[in-house]
C-alpha cells in the first residue's frame, strides 16, 4: 500500500529521505518499469522484456529476479549494477496531475522516510535542496519517457512484433525454474519487415530501442549466474 499525498514545505519541511539501497527500503523488487529513453543504459546490465498491464496494454520492465521479492542485484546496501531505473531511483516520489499541472507527491508510507537521516527535500528558508532538485528531473523524465513509450508500444503492436516466452533454466543445484508471463521482440518478425516499415520505425525512434531490448537478453546469463552464486552461498 502506499499514501501519497502533495509534496510541500510547510507539511514536510522536517522530511529527509534514506537514499541507501537495501531490501528494508523496499529494493526487494522483481523488476521495475522502464520507457524507450532508458534502454540504452539499462540495456548494459538488465533483461528487458514486456507485460500486459492493467489498462489492457503493455509496458516494459527491467528484471531483477526471477521471482516476486527477489532482487538479484542486491547484496546488502549494495546495488550491484552502477545504473539503476528511474523508476527505482524516484522513490519515494510520485508525479500527481492538478488538471494539466504536474506536482510531485510523497509516499508517507515509504520506509525511506524519516527525521533523523538521509537527504533534506528543503532549505532553512524554504526552498528546495539539490537533492529535491535531482529528484524533479527524474520525474520529469520518468512523465516524458513513458508518455513517449505509448508510440513505441502502439508501433510494436501495429507490426505484430512482441510474442510471448517462457524461460526454462535448471540451476547448478539440480532446481528447475521458469520464467513466464512476460513478452519480447520477435525476431523473426522483425527480420521480415519491409524497408518501408523499418525506415517509419527507424525515423520515430523506434528501431534502436527495440535493437536494445533485443542485446538485453544476454543479461539472463547475468541473471542465472546470480541466482546460482547466492543459492550457493545459503548451503
Amino acid at each position: 500500500m502506499s499514501h501519497p499525498v502533495l509534496l510541500n514545505n510547510i507539511d514536510h519541511a522536517a522530511m529527509r529521505v534514506i537514499t541507501r539501497r537495501g531490501a528494508a527500503w523496499g529494493d526487494n523488487v522483481m523488476s521495475a518499469l522502464t520507457f524507450p529513453d532508458e534502454f540504452r543504459t539499462l540495456q548494459a546490465h538488465y533483461p528487458i522484456v514486456f507485460r500486459k498491464s492493467a489498462d489492457g496494454g503493455f509496458e516494459a520492465l527491467a528484471l531483477f529476479g526471477f521471482q516476486e521479492g527477489e532482487n538479484l542485484f542486491l547484496d546488502g546496501e549494495t546495488w550491484l549494477a552502477p545504473d539503476v531505473p528511474l523508476t527505482v531511483e524516484r522513490q519515494p516520489f510520485l508525479i500527481g496531475a492538478n488538471g494539466d499541472e504536474l506536482m510531485v507527491h510523497v509516499d508517507l508510507d515509504s520506509p525511506r522516510l524519516s527525521r533523523t537521516e538521509g537527504e533534506p527535500l528543503f532549505l532553512p528558508q524554504g526552498g528546495t535542496t539539490d537533492y529535491l532538485e535531482r529528484m524533479n528531473s527524474a520525474l520529469h523524465a520518468i512523465h516524458v519517457g513513458l508518455q513517449g513509450a505509448r508510440g513505441f508500444m502502439g508501433a510494436l503492436l501495429e507490426h505484430e512484433l512482441l510474442e510471448s516466452f517462457v524461460l526454462d533454466i535448471t540451476l547448478d543445484d539440480g532446481s528447475d525454474n521458469r520464467l513466464a508471463g512476460f513478452y519480447t521482440i520477435h525476431e523473426e518478425r522483425l527480420a521480415s519487415l519491409d524497408g518501408a516499415a523499418l525506415a517509419r520505425l527507424h525515423r520515430a525512434g523506434h528501431l534502436q530501442a527495440i535493437y536494445m531490448v533485443l542485446a538485453s537478453l544476454s543479461n539472463f546469463r547475468t541473471l542465472i549466474d546470480a541466482k546460482n552464486r547466492r543459492n550457493a552461498a545459503k548451503r
